[in-house]
């Protein structure tokens, strides 16, 4: 058995210079990389992220460019059979020349892209030229073609220079791109993943899928479906191994492609979980190709998964209205805590392994099981997945359409069927993902009844055109990406778009209950301008959107503006608020809830308060219905650049308030209070855990100087995956005469002996709590070689906030402190991990990797530093 056939030889291709094609100078380029980047990176565009600075580098997608590389190629390369030009990813339009050869065309920012070149190849030096067709010439004929616009109310056209003209359906590109009402438009070109030259010979494995056909306890059922690529017919082995057990099967390959199937039994399987419910646990399958007869190997392949059994529960039940909607992992129910994800960065190719990292770690760390990858974004890198895999986060993930209508034409719905098997067969293994969505919000953006959740677009169009658009829209998203999801990874779940009523695509359903089945983006508080406390009435069978903004803190602004535009109405401030009324809503909820900032930078810290609020009433009011609710997934998680947005992290990876709200409230063992109809507390426990509990409640009403007035103790116990109303009180009762204005109600709750959630509620609005300056004593002191710090107050503290000069989070964040209490809080630096061996099998997930760390520049302030008192 020769080398040549054992081991393909990959190069890759790094080495590149670019230039716009009217342009004489070649630059330098790096690949992975786009020509935003590297025109920043020569300082040839100030930084798009400042100031006004984005409206000054729209010409950048106007015009054409090219990449040239020197790819110098051995000899004994070239002895293989097969030299292959490999492309993870060209953004978006382009040709591929090898020695003036037109050896590719491209037209899908989201596929891999291969051509066999060794009829053009050569050994030595060779040139490989390739030129990316500005994205805006190469749309605005379609447009033009069409004859009428189809909505796509997110693409900032107008940002653009183009009018009205928005050409992003037409390019099978990140949609976010075209701009969106949390990021900016930088309509980026270039090679954004990696680029390789690949040669092989006689064998190639093509693709392995561990398909789960049953999982239970006692055994998992699967089939190893084997695609095998040879160059002759020939008597083989396939040979497949993991975790000490071994299956082999006689086959006999022909010229060509060959699919074949295994049989495996891997007998008391560890079982894949989410957190909270269990170990990720995970397996290695290696799988060989054999010689028959020396039984040497000539191709090998791995694959890495988890053994598990997930459905989408929709069924009706009697004690219920409507039809449940909720995820089933190895045939437990489960309820959804997280939130919707989008790209990292505007610049694709900066978002590192280490800054997926921080956001998976930062979700585990907050008690969630779920991120949505939203469907205007891309299909995210491989490492994102095998990190939701490793720590146990679910991915509902949509396929790359959002807020707009789409043609139909033929050569689009051949690309977005290339892309759909190009991505599921990259991503089907992952056991993290749980759902294939089709889209995001396109259903309910195209209904005609806005009273009924819909955008009414349709209204705008003729009977003909209308009939065209759906009949579209539905041979995308009825028709062909469930065929695709089918056929590639049959058994997964597709669901059409999100939020959904129904799966038929019947328009009448638009007329029906928006809540009682189907998942729900609820926008009444924010969009609709609604109270917080309409989150309490407004609960459906799964909450996938809803949102609340708020502004980055002081030092993250500070990277996108000078003191001089601190201002909420100033240009800058404006360009960094991508929703037009985004303002002056956090001004209007800030009024209506919270006391008054003293400046502009307390306005920045008020924000964060106010958003977080809003959120904890939302994920409490969603736990709180289950098990009719069985989901939560607020927008957003992140941000991709700096800005006033929805996110609960920011771009830096800085935790807002919100995320340490978020941490608190999705709490596996919690209790939730609900005092919102004015005359009683409602108090809740929660229990997303398996086991049953023995717990404890202890509500105390205490004095703003910490004094204990009342306590109600109740020992009960508490079913597994389980919420129960345990206790309604009267607010009266409970303050027996007591100002209200100096009173709080506290209500812990107790497991094993620990308090395990506490939530700290009040008598009157946040703008009514009688505040003054409290004198907070912080002590760091060590535990057990563990930095720690000691928090004590002589007068109420709300919404403490601790920060630090060096990157680090802290155990908690954004909370209220009264005397006669002492808290403890860790500050803690992200440790890096290093990939996993994928050759070892893997017996669980990593811990999060939070660990302790001091604090320098350490500075603990409160609201009453932010307001006038």
């Amino acid at each position: 058995m020769t080398d040549l056939q054992l081991t393909p030889h990959r190069q890759a291709l790094t080495n590149w210079s670019f230039k716009a094609t009217d342009d004489n100078e070649w630059l330098q380029a790096t690949v992975p990389g786009t020509v935003h980047t590297d025109l920043l990176a020569l300082g040839k565009i100030p930084d798009p992220f400042y100031g006004t600075n984005e409206k000054d580098v729209q010409w950048i997608d106007k015009k054409d460019w090219e990449y040239i590389s020197t790819v110098t190629i051995e000899s004994a390369t070239l002895r293989h059979t097969h030299v292959e030009l490999v492309f993870h990813g060209l953004d978006t339009y382009a040709d591929v020349y090898l020695n003036d050869q037109l050896v590719l065309s491209a037209d899908n920012m989201f596929r891999t892209w291969r051509a066999d070149v060794k009829a053009y190849a050569k050994a030595g030096e060779n040139t490989l030229r390739i030129v990316f067709r500005s994205p805006i010439q190469e749309d605005l004929p379609k447009l033009e073609a069409l004859g009428y616009p189809l909505p796509a109310s997110n693409d900032q056209s107008d940002v653009g220079e183009l009018g009205d003209k928005r050409v992003s359906i037409f390019a099978r590109k990140a949609p976010y791109h075209y701009g969106w009402d949390w990021g900016p438009r930088f309509v980026t070109s270039g090679i954004w993943r990696e680029a390789e030259l690949v040669a092989w010979s006689e064998v190639r494995i093509e693709s392995v899928f561990i398909r789960q056909d049953q999982i239970t306890s006692e055994a998992a059922e699967l089939t190893a479906i084997v695609q095998v690529y040879s160059e002759r017919e020939r008597e083989a082995n396939i040979h497949i191994q993991t975790d000490g057990e071994n299956w082999e099967r006689k086959v006999t390959l022909q010229e060509g492609t060959d699919v074949i199937e295994l049989s495996l039994t891997v007998e008391q399987p560890r079982l894949w979980w989410s957190r909270g419910l269990g170990e990720a646990n995970l397996y290695t399958f290696t799988t060989e190709v054999l010689d028959e007869a020396s039984h040497q190997p000539l191709a090998r392949q791995e694959v890495r998964t988890g053994l598990r059994s997930v459905r989408l529960v929709r069924e009706q039940h009697e004690d219920m209205p409507g039809t449940s909607f909720y995820f089933e992992l190895n045939g437990v129910p489960v309820f959804a805590k997280g939130a919707n994800h989008i790209p990292n960065d505007s610049f694709l190719t900066r978002v590192t392994r280490e800054r997926y990292l921080h956001e998976i770690v930062s979700a585990a760390d907050a008690n969630m099981n779920m991120l949505r990858v939203w469907g205007g974004g891309i299909y995210e890198n491989d490492d994102f997945y095998e990190l939701c895999d490793e720590y146990g986060i679910l991915v509902w993930q949509d396929f790359m359409f959002a807020c707009s209508m789409y043609p139909g034409d033929e050569a689009f719905l051949d690309s977005v069927q290339a892309e759909a098997e190009d991505n599921i067969r990259r991503l089907r293994n992952h056991p993290s993902i749980v759902l294939w969505c089709g889209n995001n919000e396109i259903d309910s953006a195209w209904a005609h009844y806005i009273e009924n959740g819909g955008w009414g677009w349709k209204k705008d169009y003729t009977e003909e055109q209308r009939n065209k658009i759906w009949a579209d829209y539905e041979a995308i998203f009825h028709e062909l990406l469930p065929e695709v999801v089918e056929a590639e990874a049959p058994g997964a779940e597709y669901w059409p778009s999100s939020p959904l009523v129904d799966l038929t695509g019947d328009e009448s359903q638009h007329t029906r209950s928006l809540t009682d089945t189907g998942d729900i983006h609820y926008w009444g508080v924010w969009h609709g301008s609604e109270p917080f406390e309409n989150y309490n009435s407004y609960v459906g069978r799964f909450m996938s959107e809803y949102g609340f903004q708020s502004f980055p803190e002081y030092r993250s602004v500070l990277t996108y503006a000078e003191e001089s535009d601190l201002e909420l109405e100033s240009e800058v401030m404006l360009r960094h608020q991508k929703n037009g009324a985004g303002n002056r809503l956090i001004k209007e909820y800030m009024d209506k809830y919270l006391p008054q900032p003293k400046d502009f930078p307390s306005f920045l810290y008020m924000s964060q308060v106010l958003q977080a609020e809003a959120m904890q009433m939302a994920i409490e009011a969603h736990r709180r219905n289950k098990p009719y609710c069985m989901g939560t997934l607020y927008w957003q998680m992140n941000d991709c650049w700096p800005v006033a947005s929805w996110a609960g992290m920011d771009y830096y990876g800085r935790w807002k308030a919100l995320h340490y709200y978020a941490k608190r409230s999705f709490r596996d063992l919690a209790v939730s209070v609900d005092g919102t109809d004015g005359e009683n507390f409602h108090i809740y426990t929660i229990s997303d855990v398996l086991s049953p509990a023995a717990l404890t409640l202890r509500v105390k009403v205490l004095g703003l100087d910490g004094g204990l007035y009342k306590e109600i103790p109740q020992s009960f116990h508490l079913a597994g995956n389980d919420c129960v109303k345990q206790m309604s009180l009267s607010k009266v009762h409970l303050l027996d005469g007591v100002d209200p204005h100096q009173a709080v109600l506290l209500v812990e709750l107790e497991h094993e002996g620990k308090i395990v959630d506490s939530k700290l509620n009040y008598f009157v609005p946040a703008k009514e709590v009688a505040l003054s300056q409290p004198n907070i004593t912080v002590t760091e002191t060590t535990e057990n070689g563990v930095s720690a710090i000691q928090l004590t107050t002589d007068k109420l503290a709300r919404q403490v906030w601790l920060s630090a000069d060096n990157t680090g989070e802290f155990s908690d964040n954004y909370f209220d402190l009264l005397p006669g209490q002492t808290y403890t809080v860790y500050f803690n630096h992200l440790a890096a991990i290093p990939r996993r061996d994928a050759q070892q099998p893997q017996h669980g997930v990593a811990a999060a990797n939070f660990i302790p760390a001091v604090a320098e520049g350490l500075k603990v302030t409160s609201m009453a530093d932010y307001i006038q008192l």
